[in-house]
């Protein structure tokens, strides 16, 4: 650009123009790393031929200086020379014969035949193993073994239900479960390894592939495993692709060989079609229905989740089955007895059926097995016996009271929440009203007027629109005049954020709430992640159901004793015999000290199996199943008892 009072200097004609950076010159170091690309690009013979140079060139001048500063080398200079060679030859494997040149050629030929055998026997030896450790790592090995467990599909249950396979193994026999997932074989170790952590005596094996796949299926063997279990996807959409992987299951194992499988869908429109291609024997469980089942019963008995992970937890006291010819004949109210730290619960029947807390003249013929809740399986020894109990102690239950309708605030919305209000609706007395806190979508008007549509006049749905996540909305409410909060997440969908996000925002703004009135309010949480239960806001009264793990868990117990399938849906059904948490002062006196074996004895006599108790004076949840019989404490008058009897929760 030029102006007045610029001008621009001449150009002289081989000047060399000074706003140019001149090319640095390559090094020594490029110059040579790009004269060693050149001889790779030539070929292996080129690579071969400059090594040889380069090898001759250093090994040379080394062996000369050798000979030459050696006292007793030959004075002559052939003599010299034929040692060089020697320690040449020797040094490059190339013989280091002297004599004719004939002869010293043929050693060097044979020499290089030899090199060139080793050199190729080592390069494919190389080359098969590498080959082999990146097929394995692949994942696509067969595995070759008997009476092993075999895990398909990957979700938020695989951790669990691994770590309760391996904890489940008492004896000290080696154990094999195999993972078969669509994922990569080193991404699942990593995660098993974190997750899982020491195995013991049991290895888990992973293998990459669709479970649907039979191909990919036949490096399990799952014709010659003892237990298949089928997970639920984490999206309920993906419900289809565990029906086709029972279907290829079906396939891949003949029926002259049964296996045991146990698998789970999220959405009960595929439940009829699962249990179809899983075909007879097999259990496939509905986890939103069993999600469900135990988020109301914790709203009518606060607490009760603590029970039904310590009956389902392999680390803790669960259900076994006790084989002991010395029963036969016997009443079920003389083997429970007989059994001083282990708690009789029921009757297995030789036909597969069970009879929950059965009438105790009940005989237990050849074939029964007791039912019992004990600490494993080796556990339940027999007494002759009874632990003695303190008749003075025994005290029955008050008449039952006429219940008064009960209000119950839901805050969220997901798709168990139609099922969540149907159960409510069974259980309260006429007159309840369910409130729903939601955002007004279109799914979530759509599933309120299908639930006020099917309870009909049993209970009052109300929905108020907003957002229970904002603290605004729930400060607005009148806390005192509900006997019960659930709180529910948005569903879970890939790729978005977590749903217990939502839900601890909203028990922050629930605990910030102000209440007057001073009465405990339970509050019911369902979270998706057990890590969240540890952060989660503490609250007076507040029950966090963990769905996924207890559906995990629930799977693992089904897959060790396949007469469990009948026990938990007794217990988590709307009939028979369930789960109660009642006062102690149903069953004995409180405020005096007495055994277990009388508060066993009393809820004997009124119907019921009495399997542990909640001390309320005790630290942490205070909940103990499955205390010994003998054992001795103080019974507070706010301490419960944790019965199996019939009625609903």
């Amino acid at each position: 650009m030029s102006g007045p009072g610029r001008t621009r200097a001449p150009r002289v004609p081989g000047d060399v123009p000074t706003d140019r950076t001149r090319p640095r010159d390559p090094s020594v170091e490029e110059r040579l790393r790009y004269r060693f690309d050149a001889v790779l690009t030539r070929g292996t013979a080129a690579l071969c031929g400059w090594l040889a140079l380069v090898c001759l060139a250093l090994v040379v001048p080394v062996s000369t200086a050798l000979v030459w500063t050696d006292r007793h080398a030959p004075a002559s200079l052939g003599s010299r020379i034929a040692a060089v060679w020697r320690n040449t030859g020797q040094t490059m494997r190339l013989g280091g014969e002297v004599g004719p040149p004939l002869r010293v050629a043929l050693t060097v030929l044979l020499a290089l035949i030899a090199l060139v055998y080793v050199s190729t026997l080592v390069s494919l030896i190389t080359t098969g193993l590498t080959d082999r450790l990146i097929a394995l790592n692949r994942g696509h090995a067969r595995i070759l073994e008997n009476g092993h467990t075999v895990v398909l599909g990957w979700s938020e249950q695989t951790p669990t239900v691994l770590s309760e396979l391996v904890a489940s193994r008492t004896d000290r026999r080696r154990r094999i479960i195999a993972v078969l997932a669509d994922r990569d074989k080193p991404a699942m170790e990593e995660d098993l390894r974190a997750s899982v952590g020491a195995t013991g005596r049991t290895r888990i094996l992973c293998r990459t592939g669709r479970p649907t796949d039979p191909a990919a299926l036949a490096r399990v063997s799952p014709a010659t495993a003892d237990c298949v279990l089928v997970l639920p996807r984490d999206d309920p959409r993906d419900d289809a692709e565990v029906v086709k992987t029972l279907l290829s299951l079906s396939a891949a194992v003949e029926e002259t060989e049964p296996v045991r499988v146990v698998a789970a869908v999220r959405d009960d429109r595929h439940l009829a079609a699962a249990r179809l291609a899983a075909g007879p024997g097999a259990t496939v469980l509905d986890t939103d229905d069993i999600a469900a089942r135990l988020l109301v019963d914790c709203v009518r008995q606060p607490g009760l989740s603590l029970v039904h992970q310590e009956l389902l937890d392999f680390a803790g006291h669960e259900f076994h089955t006790l084989r002991e010819p010395a029963l036969s004949g016997r009443t079920f109210d003389e083997a429970a007895r007989a059994c001083p730290v282990s708690t009789a619960v029921g009757i297995v029947h030789g036909d597969g059926t069970v009879a929950l807390n059965p009438p105790r003249p009940t005989p237990l013929l050849a074939d029964d097995t007791l039912l019992v809740i004990a600490e494993d399986e080796h556990a339940t020894r027999l007494s002759a016996t009874p632990t003695p109990y303190d008749p003075t102690a025994l005290t029955h239950a008050p008449p039952e009271t006429l219940r008064r309708p009960e209000h119950v605030l839901l805050l969220g919305w997901n798709r168990r929440a139609p099922r969540i209000a149907a159960r409510l609706a069974s259980r309260t007395p006429p007159g309840s009203s369910l409130d729903v806190l939601a955002e007004a979508r279109t799914a979530t008007l759509t599933g309120i007027r299908t639930v006020t549509e099917a309870v009909g006049g049993r209970m009052a749905v109300l929905h108020r629109p907003g957002d229970p996540a904002l603290g605004g909305t729930t400060d607005a409410l009148d806390l005192d005049r509900y006997d019960a909060v659930i709180v529910l997440g948005p569903d879970h969908r890939p790729g978005r954020a977590d749903p217990d996000d939502r839900t601890l925002v909203t028990l922050l703004h629930l605990r910030a709430g102000r209440r007057t009135s001073g009465r405990p309010l339970p509050v019911v949480t369902e979270l998706t992640d057990d890590r969240n239960r540890l952060i989660a806001p503490p609250l007076p009264g507040a029950d966090h159901v963990v769905s996924g793990r207890l559906i995990g868990l629930l799977m693992s117990q089904i897959s060790q004793n396949p007469h469990l399938t009948a026990v938990f849906e007794e217990l988590l059904g709307p009939d028979g015999n369930t789960l109660h948490l009642r006062p102690a002062a149903h069953y004995v006196h409180t405020g005096r000290t007495t055994s277990f074996a009388t508060v066993v004895e009393s809820a004997a006599r009124q119907g019921a199996c009495a399997i542990g108790y909640r001390s309320t004076t005790a630290p942490g949840h205070g909940l103990r199943v499955n205390p010994p019989k003998a054992h001795v404490r103080y019974w507070h008058p706010d301490d419960q008892i944790v019965v199996i009897a019939p009625g609903p929760a």
